[in-house]
């Protein structure tokens, strides 16, 4: 078993790797997919490179303190930059690879970043020309050569040459310089992506990561064992501080190793060959996943059909905490036939899947769980470290929770019902931006913005959040998110947005899902067009006998009375999603206002 005691007493991040590095040696470390075959880098190779890569980044004139920005897909050099930043004893400030050049002049602006690093030329074309704009960045690094045509305000350099050099005495001059970083210094400014205004820099301390890290880490010991073998399989972005944390600082915290997914396209195969131990993701690819395997299971016959419905079942009684002795012979063969060709599509070693960043409808997870795949649900924000609260079986699986706080951390419910946190975990504030840090932190608390509560076994459950409540025009609270929830549940629909804030009623935003529309179009004899299909008074009853089975469950306040489609899919591109696949109510509200308006006019 992996040794994590020494994670509450050391002194940074840098320190962290360098130990776990130390020991592992010439073992793999992070590998990512090249010329069509896993390649790894070792961690002292890893070492060598973040050490030459801080002292190159000193040699170019960054001190203590400077922020630098990183723009770069999911790989092996990001993790090797991020540490070699903090190494120089600066500052990593990551962005989205999906930023326009205005998020990016924004960030460099707030940040005052003095040099960013860069994966390539798709990336820097909207980075370069914020660097032009603000002209407060005087370096730029390309990890991939990059094809400069204007440096009038920067100088260019490039990767492989600033990290060639030995790394014996680039080791030491490292190892002086972090023995001075503290558990307080401010590690990296992680922006929130936010559903509404501009991004703020949450000053993330090197402290609060490792107390993260510590604490997710004691529940994957505790709960299930930490090996040389275990490996993450890292996929979603690192510019959030779920995957920042989640995905990079804790399979180190745990001597694991990172393989770098090719991209959401490609998940499942790379799911099959790398084989994961662990996997850290959002509930929207759970639900997609569940569809899928229920689509297929359906197209099986009778017999798969039926072996899904009684695993379904069993899983529903288990998690109702009403296990039967009679379902037992089922469930034995369940374990032999369904669930091992379910566990296979993970690699078939997953030890656990955990769901963080937005939250995760209790059906899917119980769905999951009946498929033999255990499933846990977190709970967090980019001000708390993220996480705050991990759904473990030692504290007994329920999955309209999200598990008892992580170890260290303090939770209280304010009269309101608002959740505070209270912790090492808890940002030092947002950067340059007093005001609204001291909203967010009062007196040690963070105000989380989210209503809820603790259960008699103190695990949390979370209602909603406290700014995105309906509360109609009876008074009555009601939580969009449950509803929006079960909504895409249904395969009839892919997406939803639900409104109805002083208003009688509740009415939808509905995204039809496109492959049961193409299904219900060559049933129908129509054409595949979903704009058409959604004029037709036949497709539009297939959708709202999905809504009416939802409405059938719901109480009298959260019924869905009237709905409108929308006019595509919610997407990052459009501005109607933020990166981690959380829906930007004001975007939407503010395209589709006027006609979620007339729902009430009818």
């Amino acid at each position: 078993m992996v040794d994590i005691s020494d994670l509450p007493t050391v002194g940074n991040l840098v320190a962290m790797l360098f130990r776990r590095a130390d020991a592992k040696g010439d073992a793999p470390f992070l590998w990512a997919k090249l010329e069509g075959k896993w390649q790894p880098i070792s961690w002292a190779e890893a070492v060598r490179q973040i050490c030459t890569l801080a002292e190159a980044l000193r040699d170019l004139g960054l001190s203590d303190g400077d922020r630098v920005m990183l723009v770069s897909e999911n790989r092996p050099e990001w993790c090797i930059a991020d540490f070699a930043i903090m190494a120089a004893g600066c500052i990593t400030v990551p962005a989205y690879v999906t930023n326009t050049e205005r998020d990016h002049l924004h960030i460099l602006e707030d940040s005052g970043a003095a040099a960013v690093i860069v994966a390539n030329d798709k990336l820097a074309k909207p980075l370069l020309g914020a660097v032009l704009r603000s002209g407060k960045a005087r370096h730029v690094i390309g990890i991939e050569p990059l094809r400069i045509t204007q440096t009038s305000n920067f100088e260019y350099h490039d990767w492989a040459a600033l990290t060639a050099a030995d790394g014996i005495a680039a080791r030491k001059a490292v190892n002086a310089r972090i023995a001075r970083i503290q558990r307080k210094d401010t590690a990296c400014l992680i922006y929130t992506s936010g559903t509404g205004g501009s991004p703020r820099g949450v000053m993330q301390h090197h402290g609060a990561i490792l107390m993260n890290a510590d604490g997710a880490a004691r529940v994957l010991a505790e709960d299930f064992g930490l090996d040389d073998h275990d490996a993450f399989l890292s996929f979603l972005p690192l510019s959030h501080a779920y995957e920042h944390t989640g995905g990079q600082m804790l399979p180190i915290a745990a001597g694991a190793q990172i393989y770098y997914a090719e991209g959401l396209e490609k998940l499942a195969s790379n799911i099959e060959e790398t084989r994961p131990t662990i996997m850290v993701v959002v509930p929207r690819l759970f639900e997609v996943l569940r569809a899928r395997i229920m689509k297929q299971i359906e197209k099986q016959g009778k017999v798969a059909n039926f072996m899904m419905d009684r695993a379904m079942s069993i899983g529903s009684h288990k998690a109702a905490g009403r296990g039967r002795w009679r379902d037992k012979p089922m469930d034995l063969l369940l374990e032999r036939t369904l669930r091992p060709k379910i566990r296979s599509r993970f690699g078939g070693r997953l030890k656990a899947m955990v769901s963080g960043g937005a939250p995760l409808s209790p059906e899917v997870g119980v769905f999951f769980e009946s498929m033999g795949l255990t499933m846990l649900q977190g709970y967090g924000q980019t001000e708390a470290g993220p996480v705050i609260s991990c759904n473990r079986p030692s504290a007994g699986l329920k999955m309209d929770t999200v598990g008892p706080p992580l170890h260290g951390v303090e939770v209280r419910i304010a009269e309101d019902g608002e959740i505070l946190v209270r912790g090492e975990l808890v940002m030092h504030g947002y950067w340059r931006n007093q005001a609204e840090t001291d909203k967010a932190l009062v007196n040690g608390w963070l105000h989380t913005g989210d209503i809820g509560h603790l259960d008699s076994a103190g695990r949390l459950m979370i209602t909603d959040r406290k700014k995105d409540m309906i509360v109609n025009d009876k008074g009555d609270n009601i939580s969009p998110a449950r509803v929006e929830g079960l909504l895409t549940l249904q395969p009839e629909i892919a997406q939803a947005m639900v409104v109805g804030d002083r208003r009688p009623y509740v009415v939808g935003l509905i995204v039809p899902d496109a492959e049961w529309a193409l299904e219900w179009a060559r049933d129908n004899s129509e054409k595949f067009d979903l704009k058409a299909l959604q004029d037709l008074p036949a497709f539009r009853s297939a959708v709202r006998g999905a809504i009416d089975r939802v409405n059938h469950d719901m109480s009298v306040i959260e019924k869905v009375r009237q709905f409108t489609f929308a006019d595509e899919p919610f997407t990052i591109d459009n501005e109607e999603m933020t990166p981690k696949q959380s829906i930007r109510r004001h975007k939407l509200k503010a395209r589709y206002g006027e006609r979620l308006d007339g729902l009430y006019k009818g």
